[in-house]
């Protein structure tokens, strides 16, 4: 195993220090990446990037931290489940989708109706 400080897990996962801090206190960085030392100080099992990378994926698919939390703590998810919550995120995201088409189509017609008005 290879232990490293939160300054190197920071630069290779390409995240602030200060949100890792924020993942761990939100419970969504399991312990089991993490030991203290002697002094106190937090070092971390080389996984934790690819744990962190997937967790950066998931966050970018629109995943809220409380959700994350969720699925991990249900750890033994089937596969039908999994696939489950992947396919509502999709429709969140094509509800959401739609929601930002419709006010944008809105704003042209505004903004059109206005260079055509003449005062």
């Amino acid at each position: 195993m290879i232990s490293m400080k939160i300054s190197d897990v920071s630069k290779m996962v390409d995240l602030p220090i200060s949100t890792l801090r924020y993942y761990e206190k939100k419970g969504i960085i399991p312990e089991t990446f993490m030991v203290r030392d002697e002094n106190n100080y937090r070092t971390y099992d080389e996984k934790i990037i690819p744990f962190i990378m997937s967790l950066k994926s998931l966050l970018s698919a629109g995943f809220s931290i409380h959700e994350i939390k969720d699925i991990l703590s249900r750890k033994e998810l089937a596969r039908e489940q999994q696939l489950e919550i992947i396919e509502e995120k999709m429709n969140e995201i094509e509800e959401l989708q739609k929601k930002l088409d419709d006010a944008k189509h809105f704003l042209q017609d505004s903004l059109q109706s206005a260079e055509d008005c003449t005062w």
